[in-house]
């Protein structure tokens, strides 16, 4: 079948935009997709990510932007004496972390929410350890909501960030070309560390792989 000129132009003006926003904030059905994709896409990244911090099997964690739910449940194996708590401002989101979390849920070991990391709806002082993967690019406000992360860590407790792209990395320039389609941020490893700093986060390393373009940022709460 023949498709015009002019409804092809059409297709592509209204998919792609649809398609990025699926990357930015997963709904309907093409957003399960895309999160069950993440899920694997997102793996290895994450088990590197993590190998920068302890965690202690009894830890209270929580995953920021939890998305298809995968951290969630790498998480609960490490904790298997703590509890895991997952939070994404994506109601889609949330029903895959759920789904894919269903036995830990039941035993009161994961809970996931929706919640914006802007406002975390927790106590101070309440967690271990926070993580975010792949999730900073599109925060509202990097310092301010990385100061509310530090409100709900226990003195002491450590945030790790982890993306797979920075600027100046390995493939940072079409990667970065990604990020501006997405209308999210594509920073520096020196601007990485200045919103630890800014935040108030201590004891501030930064991490990456060099031959994937990965980057791990870790911060202290001052006791």
């Amino acid at each position: 079948m023949h498709i015009p000129l002019i409804a092809k132009a059409a297709i592509v003006l209204i998919g792609v935009p649809f398609l990025l926003y699926q990357v930015r904030k997963p709904s309907r059905w093409i957003g399960g997709r895309f999160l069950r994709a993440m899920n694997v896409a997102h793996s290895a990244l994450t088990d590197w990510g993590l190998a920068h911090v302890e965690i202690g099997k009894g830890f209270t964690i929580l995953d920021v932007g939890c998305g298809g739910g995968r951290t969630v449940g790498k998480l609960a194996d490490a904790a298997p004496e703590g509890k895991v708590y997952g939070i994404d401002y994506s109601a889609e989101s949330v029903a895959v972390s759920r789904r894919e979390n269903a036995g830990t849920v039941a035993q009161g070991r994961v809970e996931i929410g929706r919640a914006s990391v802007s406002k975390l709806p927790f106590p101070d002082d309440r967690f271990d350890l926070v993580t975010a993967v792949e999730t900073q690019y599109y925060w509202p406000d990097p310092v301010g909501d990385m100061k509310e992360i530090r409100r709900v860590l226990k003195p002491g407790g450590r945030v790790v960030v982890i993306l797979e792209t920075y600027r100046g990395g390995r493939f940072g320039a079409i990667k970065g070309a990604v990020m501006i389609a997405l209308r999210s941020r594509h920073l520096t490893l020196d601007r990485h560390r200045e919103i630890f700093s800014a935040a108030g986060f201590s004891n501030v390393q930064i991490f990456t792989e060099p031959r994937r373009g990965w980057f791990c940022g870790v911060g202290t709460k001052p006791a």
